[in-house]
């Protein structure tokens, strides 16, 4: 049992790793039209949104913002983004940004506002808001893409990449619950086939 709580834990800690790293570096996992151009990571569609309503500071905005702008200027061998030149860096400031301009992709807005908070609270406690915030996202994707091919819908530049994925999987990983019940199933399975034998 204690075997089994160890291995249980040891897998959420890493997959809740791969999660966190992905969503709050900003790995683009798709690619779809937002007021700003193109956004390709959950971060960026929950920021442009942050900053069209006005909820929250642009300054806590700019604090989600730099780990993924200072990573990418790392892997680019760019110049490290100075804080004051964040919101440019990502052209949160050269457009009208209105709140109501993403609001016809809800699933998408809604699954990205999941994602990004399921990484912030998992540092506190692992939930499923991560792993709903996933699906959420792929459903609204898919059902863009669909719709967008039927021509009911303008779904140019929505893309699903392979990162979304590994996403999904490790935030299904991440749930300490759903982990353990997993490693039960297989335990007492393994046990069932020794003792036949």
């Amino acid at each position: 049992m204690a075997s089994s709580k160890r291995w249980a834990s040891l897998i959420c800690s890493i997959a809740f790793s791969i999660y966190f790293f992905i969503i709050i570096f900003q790995v683009p996992i798709f690619s779809v039209p937002c007021r700003t151009g193109i956004c390709e990571t959950p971060l960026e569609v929950t920021s442009s949104q942050l900053i069209a309503s006005e909820i929250f500071p642009r300054f806590i905005v700019k604090v989600l913002l730099y780990p993924g702008a200072l990573a990418k200027a790392i892997c680019k061998h760019k110049t490290i983004p100075s804080f004051g030149n964040l919101l440019k860096l990502y052209k949160f400031n050269t457009r009208a940004i209105t709140s109501t301009s993403d609001l016809q992709r809800l699933e998408v807005l809604a699954g990205s506002y999941l994602s990004v908070a399921g990484a912030i609270m998992g540092l506190i406690k692992s939930g499923k808001m991560s792993l709903f915030g996933i699906l959420l996202l792929m459903w609204g994707l898919i059902r863009e893409s669909i719709m967008g091919k039927s021509s009911f819908t303008h779904a140019k530049g929505i893309h699903i990449y392979p990162a979304m994925y590994i996403a999904l999987i490790s935030a299904f990983f991440s749930i300490r619950k759903d982990v353990r019940k997993i490693i039960r199933s297989f335990t007492r399975k393994h046990v069932v086939k020794g003792k036949r034998f």
